[in-house]
């Protein structure tokens, strides 16, 4: 009770995961079908988030749309958080040439904006789900990288390191077994909120019309769809706009939490 943050950001995450795995079940009906006659109604009992312009359930949408919202953020994460480790591990450990030409890559792709590069990358790749991943994962996986790499110059100083590489220990099993273990609570953190950005980044994309493409729901294509209603039916944007802004906040609330919790020193104050 002493981290509301990590109690509100769990609950947004854990919510977030039942509306993309029960979306079948909790939908009032299929995303895509059609009631062309019921077109911008407003929210109702048997609609209560509305229909959008085509007639369709805006709460089957947004339930549909937060399993694309997932399914990106877990995966754009997982491929940058294990390019990250291996990189920044590779340089921590190494020191030397191989330190020195890594950390020059990132900084080459971390002088770009992120958005624009994922933009140009989708662009290229094409418009779909899987080039929005791929967009978001090859440049996403620096930050991670770098995180790392700062954190075992650190900890491969310290004197258990050093008793373990006296025994024998190689480099890989030094990182595996006695590095790695010692710094994954703030990649943990960095990881919550690289979750909160590529959900942002892929309603981006998909607004700007790179990410999913129609019939298929996304919260950052149902912006789009309804900015031009936003007089007439005001209720196309504020329920994806508020899906995005509660995951969004509650995973870097969670984030804030966790950093509080598994920090030493902010515990023993």
């Amino acid at each position: 009770m002493r981290h509301p943050g990590i109690l509100f950001g769990a609950g947004v995450a854990a919510a977030l995961v039942v509306a993309a795995v029960a979306a079948p079940v909790l939908a009032p009906q299929s995303p895509v079908r059609q009631a062309l006659r019921e077109t911008l109604r407003r929210p109702s009992a048997a609609h209560p988030f509305g229909q959008d312009r085509l007639g369709r359930d805006v709460v089957s949408r947004v339930l549909y749309g937060a399993r694309v919202s997932l399914w990106v953020g877990v995966l754009a994460v997982g491929i940058s958080l294990t390019v990250g480790l291996v990189v920044g591990a590779v340089a921590g450990m190494r020191g030397g040439v191989v330190d020195e030409a890594l950390m020059r890559l990132i900084d080459i792709l971390q002088a770009f904006p992120g958005i624009l590069l994922a933009i140009a990358f989708s662009a290229i790749l094409g418009p779909s789900l899987v080039n929005v991943i791929i967009a978001l994962s090859i440049i996403g996986w620096t930050g991670y990288a770098r995180l790392t790499r700062a954190q075992i110059l650190v900890v491969r100083e310290l004197e258990f390191v050093a008793a373990a590489r006296a025994l024998g220990g190689n480099d890989l099993r030094l990182t595996t077994w006695h590095v790695l273990p010692n710094i994954i609570a703030p990649i943990l953190v960095e990881a919550s909120f690289g979750m909160a950005g590529a959900i942002v980044a892929e309603a981006s994309l998909s607004f700007l019309g790179l990410g999913t493409q129609p019939p298929a729901p996304s919260w950052g294509a149902m912006l789009n769809e309804a900015r031009q209603y936003l007089l007439v039916a005001p209720h196309l944007t504020l329920f994806p706009g508020l899906a995005i802004m509660t995951v969004v906040l509650g995973l870097n609330l969670l984030g804030d939490g966790l950093r509080d919790l598994l920090d030493p020193r902010r515990v023993a104050r």
